[in-house]
């Protein structure tokens, strides 16, 4: 029998299954904390259920570029088997940019899950990383890419559609600050966030560019990192309302409260067990469920759920653990 997802998603298959939460810390005891959470999540869950990335573009003291991306290297390598590790690394304008590659990807791309490009402001500036990536012998490392400014989210579908790029996230606070104050300070708040027009313009064009690329949209940082309930609300909103299928944390009480606003409901879940194991039945041929008709466009939409409900940890039958 064919696996669901080779009948279902073809040609829209997104660029891998990502964690739905991607966790960033630069200072050397919280990166250690983050991958000691990160495995004990995992072991928990029973799959890895977010991302860990190591920043050099915050963490590193100016001046101390090469000796924090050697510090990141040494971490992602000590990192266990089941463990996804991932780099940010400073703009491709950087004079530590090469540097950074070449230190990161060179010498622990084989360990990493991908590289993060922040500022990106155009194709010319994937393909510089691309080409930084293939000098340092990780060509086969996918690129995730920040974008920040009006410009970049204009040029937000030809960055998506770049063979090499998996995702593309939103900087909130540089876009806004990009706007030299037209956007009040309140646009990087957790609710002017999602009311500001051109905030929410460029959240919903870069979400729009993923979703028609086959790309995963990550939804940035919710900076107000002790109120979880509030942190909660924005990834539900992030989720159900602008299309985003995976979300930033910077702090660890934000990981579980992610998890849940990006994770199916127990409703939701089961129906697609049941949908989806009666047109593996069926062969994929239409069917009647509930008194309503049932075809490849719905189960396409039910497969998804399971996908996101295995990877935020959620418990599924039987039945279809075995496509996982």
């Amino acid at each position: 029998m064919k696996h669901p997802r080779e009948v279902l998603l073809g040609a829209q298959a997104q660029a891998g299954f990502l964690p739905v939460c991607d966790h960033y810390s630069g200072v050397e005891a919280r990166m250690r904390k983050s991958l000691q959470l990160q495995a004990e999540m995992t072991e928990e869950f029973g799959a890895c259920v977010f991302d860990v990335t190591l920043d050099c573009e915050d963490g590193a003291p100016v001046g101390g570029e090469a000796e924090h991306a050697a510090l990141v290297v040494a971490l992602a390598l000590l990192a266990g088997e089941k463990a996804r590790v991932a780099v940010r690394v400073h703009p491709v304008d950087h004079p530590a940019f090469e540097q950074d590659i070449a230190i990161v990807a060179g010498k622990a791309g084989k360990k990493l899950c991908h590289i993060m490009v922040p500022k990106v402001e155009s194709v010319q500036d994937v393909e510089r990383a691309c080409q930084a990536l293939d000098a340092a012998g990780a060509g086969r490392l996918p690129v995730h890419v920040l974008i920040e400014s009006p410009a970049a989210v204009h040029r937000a579908f030809d960055i998506a559609a770049h063979s090499r790029v998996q995702s593309l996230s939103f900087g909130l606070m540089d876009f806004v600050s990009a706007h030299g104050g037209a956007i009040p300070s309140e646009g990087m708040g957790i609710e002017g966030q999602f009311t500001h027009p051109l905030v929410v313009r460029a959240k919903l064009e870069i979400a729009s560019a993923c979703h028609a690329q086959g790309k995963v949209p990550s939804h940035g940082v919710v900076t107000e990192f002790k109120d979880t309930k509030a942190l909660a609300r924005a990834a539900g909103r992030a989720a159900r309302e602008l299309g985003y299928t995976r979300m930033w944390s910077i702090h660890p009480d934000q990981i579980r409260p992610i998890l849940e606003a990006f994770a199916p409901s127990a409703q939701e879940t089961d129906t697609a067990c049941k949908i989806i194991t009666a047109a593996a039945r069926a062969d994929w041929a239409p069917i009647s469920f509930q008194g309503k008709l049932e075809d490849r466009a719905s189960y396409r939409y039910y497969w998804q759920v399971l996908e996101k409900a295995h990877r935020t940890g959620r418990q599924l039958p039987e039945e279809v653990l075995g496509w996982f």
